[in-house]
């Protein structure tokens, strides 16, 4: 299990649930920014208010448990990586097209290799999100809202998500 947090605290344990929380009641993946601020500290309060936990604004062994915490974080994807879920974000990338994604970005071939048109492709997307355009398929990118139904791009790639 992660260990506790609170407001002020910094670093990946702060983004991871920051992450687990965008699943759940932040915004948008524009949260995800590695600082346990007033934000984080109203997301977990209305999370632990909706699961019945102590409302207390401490990510603490309950509320990690509650958010699924002490499962797999998302791979991160970059150029060079490659497989299936690489092949699940092509598709998802190609499919969201003139939607989540630029409809300029290229139409990707479903190879599973993490090359230049993939990371184009992600950099536009990310773009479209609000979040920083670096081409790396991390927690924010993961984040990013693709329907209006509050589903993610981790969702249409098959990434495990919280609980």
């Amino acid at each position: 299990m992660p260990a506790t947090i609170s407001e002020g605290a910094t670093g990946p344990t702060v983004k991871w649930a920051q992450y687990l929380l965008v699943r759940r009641t932040l915004s948008d993946a524009t949260e995800i920014d590695g600082i346990f601020g007033p934000v984080t500290k109203n997301a977990v309060e209305e999370f632990q208010g909706s699961d019945g936990l102590v409302v207390d604004g401490i990510v603490g062994p309950a509320t990690w448990a509650a958010l699924g915490g002490s499962g797999p974080e998302p791979p991160t994807l970059e150029k060079g990586s490659h497989g299936a879920t690489v092949k699940k974000l092509q598709k998802a990338l190609n499919d969201g097209r003139g939607d989540f994604a630029p409809i300029s970005d290229p139409v990707l071939a479903l190879d599973g290799i993490y090359g230049a048109q993939t990371t184009i492709a992600v950099k536009g997307t990310q773009s479209e999100g609000n979040i920083p355009s670096d081409g790396i398929v991390g927690l924010q990118t993961w984040a990013l809202s693709v329907h209006a139904a509050g589903e993610v791009l981790a969702d249409l790639c098959g990434v495990p998500g919280p609980g």
